[in-house]
């Protein structure tokens, strides 16, 4: 089943913060369903209820938009999905599929600005003045201090002039002005998303909105916005251990493909790219082959499907990217990553698993469940409730990814008194059992419940189900396969879950990584005078 990952604000260490702090409010508390054919049932007229009200189109262009009629009440939501996440930066410029993320929400060729052609023209000065800045500062020999600060001054300048000519927000404020709400973005390593909700009578507003900036996206205060970006990683990594500890984790546990790379990007690299470089990403990535956008909500798709053809029709077509030939090699030896701090001790481990696409992918997410699903499952029960040596434990998949071989990752949050070393011997004994003895049948038949109950509730509102209507095409081809996905976890045995713990959580395959607390070094003692004696010499040696 295709696990969106928990919403972040760029990062992975934001995203599994947000898996720590949710694991203990994650017991469902659901009816079990009295048999399976009668879900079965319920879930083929789902189905069928939605293939009435859902329209795709795919439009010359390339961009394929999913309408799907709900007129409970006055409103819509749009969710845009773009195939494109950090794992697509250019080698040495990581972070930059994130910086263009920020970027979009400046404005366009008519909004947020007093005049385009001269702000297009002062925006044009500023990247030549920049250019030649970085070049200087960045000399491995013979750079000139006072050729650096001149030139620093004139992009200084440059920037101020381009400044002169921006409205700031207004991109925001005319949608908000206009009933917007939940107004936001994200990066993921896989993708990025794009989406609010608005009143249904504001629907060409947003139409006009959401195509003037896939089409004539404006890359205005870039470097004010890189600033902000560069204090997010200094805020969300390098002041925090455990964000730390994830970076080096997965830059242990990939040698080859990006997936080891910082998903907000390393520092050296956001503090050199530019908007040209941004320009160029979206250009490549950005095309309209290369997203997907569904709105769900109050309209009638033989009105709104015109509007859409009129506003996104316009956006030039561009060729989808080709797939990442990047292939991380196998991995022979256990891996390990030891952070020694004063502060909260911490453990974490992974191992390799194949794609979404992997036959076995519902049995990753049956193994979730009977681990990790809520204060019924195994590692709650065992390391939180009976042991009392932890605070928090779970598993998780698809880590940091899933469009390619991710992780299926471990962590703990030891008790005052216990160690990561702790956390590992527990996790690895439920592991081990995993591989020796079948899951009992009330465990599968909760997880294959909660499954059905998790589809429900996905696709209780109308931003999510937006958002599993867009990834669900994206990633399948077909929306429908949203619920085909549960017929997987019904076929999922335990046979399956034994076949394939015992190959995938083996030792070789495994990165770990721990947060031990360092006691604080005791003060060194003064020196204190030796007693006077008024003796010389060496007196008191025997």
């Amino acid at each position: 089943m295709w696990q969106k990952q928990l919403p972040s604000h760029h990062s992975v260490i934001v995203r599994i913060a947000a898996i720590i702090a949710l694991a203990s409010l994650a017991c469902l508390h659901t009816a079990q369903a009295q048999t399976t054919t009668a879900g079965d049932a319920v879930t083929a007229q789902m189905l069928k209820n939605f293939e009435q009200r859902t329209t795709v189109k795919v439009l010359p262009n390339g961009l394929t938009v999913i309408l799907c009629e709900r007129p409970e009440a006055p409103v819509f939501s749009f969710y845009r999905l773009v195939d494109a996440g950090s794992a697509d930066d250019p080698g040495g410029e990581s972070g930059l599929a994130h910086m263009f993320e920020h970027i979009a929400f400046k404005g366009t060729q008519e909004i947020g600005t007093t005049d385009w052609p001269a702000e297009k023209a002062a925006l044009a000065e500023v990247e030549t003045a920049y250019a030649a800045y970085d070049h200087e500062k960045r000399l491995p020999v013979g750079s000139d201090p006072a050729k650096v600060e001149e030139l620093h001054k004139k992009f200084l300048a440059a920037v101020d002039k381009a400044q002169s000519y921006v409205i700031p927000n207004e991109f925001s404020e005319i949608a908000e002005a206009n009933g917007t709400v939940d107004m936001n973005a994200s990066t993921e390593e896989d993708q990025t998303e794009f989406h609010w909700s608005m009143p249904s009578n504001r629907l060409e507003l947003w139409a006009y909105l959401e195509s003037s900036r896939m089409k004539d996206p404006v890359s205005r205060e870039f470097y004010k916005e890189r600033d902000v970006v560069q204090e997010e990683r200094r805020m969300r990594i390098d002041s925090n251990p455990v964000g730390r500890m994830v970076e080096q984790f997965l830059a242990t546990a990939y040698v080859a493909h990006p997936y080891g790379r910082s998903g907000v990007g390393w520092e050296s690299e956001i503090s050199q790219v530019t908007a040209t470089e941004a320009d160029a990403f979206r250009k490549k990535y950005y095309t309209p082959s290369n997203m997907v956008l569904a709105i769900v909500g109050d309209f009638k798709t033989s009105e709104l499907m015109p509007i859409i053809d009129k506003y996104f029709d316009g956006i030039p077509a561009g060729p989808k990217p080709e797939e990442m030939t990047t292939v991380e090699p196998p991995q022979f030896a256990e891996k390990s990553v030891i952070i020694r701090e004063q502060t909260q001790p911490f453990y974490l481990e992974g191992y390799h698993r194949p794609n979404y696409r992997d036959p076995d992918d519902a049995v990753y997410d049956a193994i979730s469940g009977i681990l990790s699903d809520g204060r019924t499952s195994r590692l709650y029960r065992s390391l939180v409730r009976d042991q009392g040596i932890a605070a928090e434990a779970a598993g998780f998949s698809g880590f940091p990814g899933q469009k390619y071989a991710g992780l299926y990752a471990f962590y703990a949050v030891p008790l005052p008194g216990h160690t990561p070393d702790e956390m590992g011997a527990a996790i690895h004994k439920e592991i081990d059992k995993l591989k020796s003895t079948d899951v009992t049948d009330e465990e599968l038949a909760m997880v294959k419940t909660r499954a059905r109950a998790n589809l429900l509730r996905g696709l209780d509102s109308n931003d999510g189900l937006a958002e599993q209507l867009a990834t669900y095409q994206m990633r399948f081809g077909d929306w429908r396969e949203l619920f085909k996905d549960l017929d997987k976890i019904d076929a999922v045995t335990k046979g399956d879950i034994r076949r394939v713990a015992n190959k995938v959580f083996i030792d070789s395959n495994r990165t770990y990584a721990e947060i031990e607390f360092a006691q604080p070094k005791a003060p060194a003692a003064p020196k204190s005078a030796a007693p006077s004696t008024g003796a010389t010499g060496n007196g008191g040696t025997k």
